[in-house]
């Protein structure tokens, strides 16, 4: 398996921004919702606060050269930047990858992915609050946004398949169009120099071969696992508090005991607590150990080895803070789950 590629999702929503001072109050960032996070049920592990980074500061550039240097000591192939475009050059968070472009540093591979979604209220646990809506403007927006894809896809560190740029996108089945939309920036790649842009869907959805995905995630194994019965529903609102589910129970669930499909890429959840995001309407795996992510690994690379070829793994994420799925180091494990990937890709 030595061409596996493991690319972690990153998340660059902790340096203040205009937007979120207007939404949320002066300074906000999603360390706001980490650091007053408080258990909600009996056994709770929150806060979760960081360790060895500390509440950093996105906008510094030696953040990203340790960050950059834990995840590659690990064995991380590269980091998966989200990336917002909201329409008509409408981006934001945009700061710490505009740096990492222009800087050329640090060394760390990359890859885009285009979270074309609509932002609600969900920091505060407000679903329903729309503050920026996710539009597509047609084919001059289309243009104007590939130009900026472009300067990224012809970055020396961009990760490639087939010697083409991958471009992940998370709500595909939101595009307009959507085969129309990949074959147009298709085309746009192969005018200017490159072999086409390798597309990989996030969520299996029944049309994406259709649509021109080469490939697709299964990026929120939980979901399917967490249906649960009225009944569950109604208790859970009665008694207040988040839906809670074993991670020893997800680790060792039928879902990864089947076969890839071969245009799919796995993925990694190393845990999941979005609760001092969403408060009690969050969701909770608990004793997510990692021990127990260690088993969640050699489970996810045997499948990749059943499949017969080197592939990629898509690791969700690397600090997702507010979501509990994170790999640098806490106050409570340290630097255990970064040593446990280690160990493990070591090993095979």
């Amino acid at each position: 398996m030595n061409n596996l590629k493991i690319i972690a999702h990153y998340l660059p929503q902790y340096h203040p921004i205009p937007e979120n001072d207007e939404w949320w109050g002066k300074g906000f960032t999603e360390w706001t919702n980490v650091a007053k996070a408080k258990p909600l049920y009996k056994g709770h592990v929150q806060p979760r606060l960081p360790k060895d980074l500390g509440f950093y500061d996105l906008r510094l550039p030696e953040t990203r050269e340790q960050q950059a240097k834990m995840a590659k000591d690990a064995g991380i192939t590269g980091f998966c930047y989200w990336h917002y475009w909201f329409g008509n050059g409408k981006r934001i968070l945009e700061r710490p990858f505009n740096e990492v472009l222009e800087s050329k540093s640090p060394a760390l591979p990359f890859c885009l992915g285009w979270a074309n979604e609509t932002w609600s209220g969900i920091w505060h646990g407000d679903d329903k609050r729309i503050l920026m809506e996710q539009q597509y403007l047609g084919e001059k927006d289309q243009d104007l946004h590939f130009q900026f894809l472009l300067k990224a896809f012809k970055d020396e560190r961009y990760i490639k398949v087939n010697n083409k740029p991958l471009l992940y996108i998370y709500r595909p089945q939101n595009i307009p169009n959507t085969k129309e939309y990949l074959s147009y920036w298709n085309k746009q790649a192969i005018d200017h120099g490159l072999a086409g842009i390798h597309f990989v869907a996030s969520k299996y959805y029944e049309s994406y071969q259709e649509d021109g995905f080469n490939a697709f995630v299964d990026s929120l194994p939980f979901i399917p696992f967490l249906k649960t019965t009225l009944k569950n529903r109604i208790l859970r609102k009665i008694s207040n508090v988040p839906m809670v589910k074993s991670y020893q129970d997800f680790v060792f669930s039928q879902h990864f005991k089947r076969t890839l499909q071969n245009d799919e890429y796995p993925s990694i959840l190393p845990g999941w607590d979005n609760t001092p995001r969403s408060g009690t309407k969050g969701i909770v795996y608990e004793n997510a150990t990692p021990q127990l992510f260690k088993k969640h690994l050699e489970i996810i690379l045997k499948q990749v080895k059943e499949q017969g070829k080197d592939d990629i793994i898509f690791l969700k994420s690397w600090n997702e803070w507010a979501e509990g799925n994170v790999l640098e180091p806490d106050q409570i494990y340290g630097s255990q789950f970064l040593d446990v990937l280690k160990e493990v890709l070591s090993e095979s």
